[in-house]
């Protein structure tokens, strides 16, 4: 594996990693970004149905799923298996003992 090849996969590790621990917790304290986009008659339903706060929690999980989606497509382009992440995970490993 190049040292391009290795940088790659452990940027997507990390992006990885930090998806699977955002989604462990149900009330996340993460960072928000806005502006997001959804169809202006979604949001006006939501309101409409459940509120802002009630709003707000249905679009984070549908943001939550979608999240979840990518994550998993990503896992799969990058490493598309378990043994290849675990034997990728040993390969960093590896190359942070010998970089102390």
């Amino acid at each position: 594996m190049d040292e391009e090849e290795y940088s790659n996969k452990y940027v997507n590790l990390r992006i990885l990693k930090s998806i699977h621990e955002y989604l462990k917790v149900p009330e996340n304290k993460h960072t928000a970004v806005y502006p997001i986009r959804i169809p202006d008659d979604l949001l006006y339903q939501l309101l409409k149905l459940k509120g802002a706060q009630g709003a707000d929690g249905v679009i984070h999980q549908i943001f939550r799923l979608g999240l979840s989606i990518w994550s998993e497509k990503l896992y799969n382009t990058v490493f598309g298996s378990q043994r290849n992440l675990e034997d990728f995970i040993e390969l960093v490993k590896k190359r942070n003992k010998e970089n102390k």
